[in-house]
């Protein structure tokens, strides 16, 4: 039975299952890390679409139980490792490319997204459920009322997409929301671009957090109304207009800022 406390929503019916491997691309030769694998449902489809190994992170040390016949099966190439996945860093389990593909508990979606994108290294992409609530801010547009902090990390430092949604019913038990398979492959940045990554969580911490409120007000702390001048951005912009290349020539200000310090 799943626990509400874990976030366990199950995917059982095979079709789906599967329908998120294809999603993941090719997997012949590539280690999969799956987060939450449960019975075991997406992970059965991940071995049968050529995954070289899938290194499965699991809390629930009943699921890890129910795990052990697929172990068997899987002839080496499943590895279950009970933890919780926040405490893990995927590029201390493998040192070559990674797929992360996942069905994640939905009270720790969102925590996990933003580790792994703090440490994108060997990572080739990530293939996650979420609410689709949560799947909208990833994929929303400038001027949009989803788009916010996590729109703008996630865009800069990946390419997103929302690949398909899931009703309630697809899971065991039924969630009361609607679910979405996101897709994401990390960009290939410069040194120079990955270290405004900092700079630009910053900025958006501080500009929506007053989202309202025009960015001379909301970015005060931060910058000065001359300095977000001097980057050709009206300050009376608010903070969801501001596309990602706005937002990354205001980080370029705050890091030579640093620099002159």
């Amino acid at each position: 039975m799943a626990k509400k406390s874990l976030g366990q929503n199950f995917l059982l019916n095979m079709d789906t299952v599967r329908k998120i491997a294809r999603s993941a691309g090719n997997l012949n030769g590539i280690t999969v890390i799956e987060v939450g694998p449960g019975p075991g449902g997406l992970t059965r489809a991940l071995l049968e679409a050529g995954a070289e190994k899938i290194i499965a992170i699991e809390h629930d040390p009943r699921c890890v139980l129910a795990l052990q016949d697929l172990i068997a099966e899987a002839n080496g190439n499943l590895e279950v490792i009970q933890a919780d996945a926040l405490t893990i860093s995927p590029q201390d389990l493998v040192q070559g490319p990674i797929k992360i593909v996942a069905n994640l508990p939905y009270n720790v979606g969102t925590p996990l997204l933003i580790k792994w994108l703090h440490k994108l290294s060997n990572i080739q992409s990530m293939t996650l459920m979420f609410q689709k609530e949560v799947a909208l801010r990833i994929v929303a547009k400038t001027r949009t009322a989803d788009y916010g902090r996590l729109s703008v990390l996630c865009q800069y430092l990946t390419t997103v997409s929302k690949v398909f949604d899931l009703p309630p019913g697809a899971f065991s038990p039924p969630p009361k929301v609607t679910s979405s398979v996101v897709h994401l492959i990390p960009k290939s940045l410069s040194a120079e671009n990955l270290s405004l990554t900092p700079h630009i969580e910053r900025l958006t911490h501080a500009a929506f957090g007053q989202r309202r409120k025009m960015i001379r007000s909301s970015l005060s702390s931060v910058l000065t109304q001359e300095q977000i001048l001097e980057n050709n951005i009206p300050v009376t912009a608010r903070a969801e207009e501001l596309t990602l290349d706005q937002y990354s020539r205001l980080a370029k200000t705050i890091q030579k800022l640093f620099f002159e310090l």
